[in-house]
């Protein structure tokens, strides 16, 4: 980790607006390749993106994983390994919607496409869904989780539980961490991420329940598990997120993954928390398509 952090700590805070997407996407090409994944191209819902699947994944059982870049920044493409390495874990196929961007296309595009890939995969046929997302797109995945379960009459029997991973769940940047995390935490400063989120938000009120799932009502989600490490200045998203989920009845977990920042997960092969924290999740989404 002292290593990794000798490499990003230079470049802290410096990625902005879309002039930003080629980097970012290389960094995310740099996951490790897992083995006997099968990638493909394709269009669910009217989104295109890519399939991860395993050469023995189950036919009925899909994962959907929305992409990190915090809504500016990512491609279903950039992180096909990283899903690729979730695929491994479950013996189920992974499709990573390229949901749009903002600057060019702001709230709520990238959350009508997301909602848009559910119900496309449930007209496919699948009887078994998880939703699992990083970051901006853990803060997705989580507000697709909340919409559903506002509107179970229309989500069908498919939806089995969800996995965020360092997920974004305040878009008012209001959690302690961005000021107790904010030295320790090598990648982001509130001043460029405000401006990513405004870019994003435009005129949206940073508090609105549909942007920011922290403020939505939790109650009947299903089952949730959040992966973040204590580094990081989202760990007040994802603690106070599950906190609120647990008042509300949800079967909710937070691991805080010590001495760990933002991405982790993408380090596997190299970080032995990023293997132990990609088993965890294979072990809660395989406890739950067997439910």
């Amino acid at each position: 980790m002292a290593s990794m952090r000798a490499i990003v700590e230079p470049n802290k805070g410096k990625l902005q607006g879309i002039a930003a997407r080629p980097l970012f996407d290389a960094m995310m090409e740099r996951v490790a390749v897992p083995a006997s994944i099968d990638y493909t191209a394709d269009e669910i819902g009217r989104v295109h993106g890519w399939w991860c699947r395993p050469t023995n994944a189950v036919s009925d059982h899909a994962v959907i994983h929305i992409h990190g870049g915090w809504f500016n920044w990512g491609s279903a493409q950039a992180f096909r390994y990283l899903a690729g390495q979730i695929a491994a874990q479950i013996g189920a196929a992974v499709f990573v919607p390229d949901y749009r961007l903002a600057p060019e296309y702001p709230f709520p595009a990238a959350t009508d496409d997301v909602r848009s890939c559910y119900f496309g995969l449930v007209e496919r046929g699948y009887s078994k869904i998880a939703i699992t997302g990083d970051s901006a797109g853990g803060n997705l995945a989580l507000g697709l989780l909340v919409y559903l379960a506002a509107n179970s009459d229309i989500r069908g029997e498919a939806l089995v539980g969800g996995v965020a991973i360092s997920p974004v769940t305040d878009l008012s940047l209001s959690g302690e961490s961005w000021s107790t995390r904010a030295e320790a935490d090598p990648l982001f400063t509130v001043q460029q991420i405000a401006g990513l989120t405004h870019s994003y938000l435009a005129e949206q009120d940073p508090v609105d329940p549909v942007a920011s799932p922290l403020f939505a009502e939790l109650k009947g989600l299903v089952p949730i598990r959040v992966h973040v490490g204590n580094d990081e200045v989202l760990l007040a998203d994802s603690v106070r997120f599950v906190e609120s989920a647990i008042a509300a009845g949800v079967d909710a977990r937070v691991d805080v993954w010590e001495g760990m920042i933002h991405g982790f997960l993408g380090s596997v092969g190299r970080l032995t928390a990023s293997r132990q924290a990609l088993t965890a999740i294979g072990e809660f989404l395989n406890e739950q398509f067997a439910d």
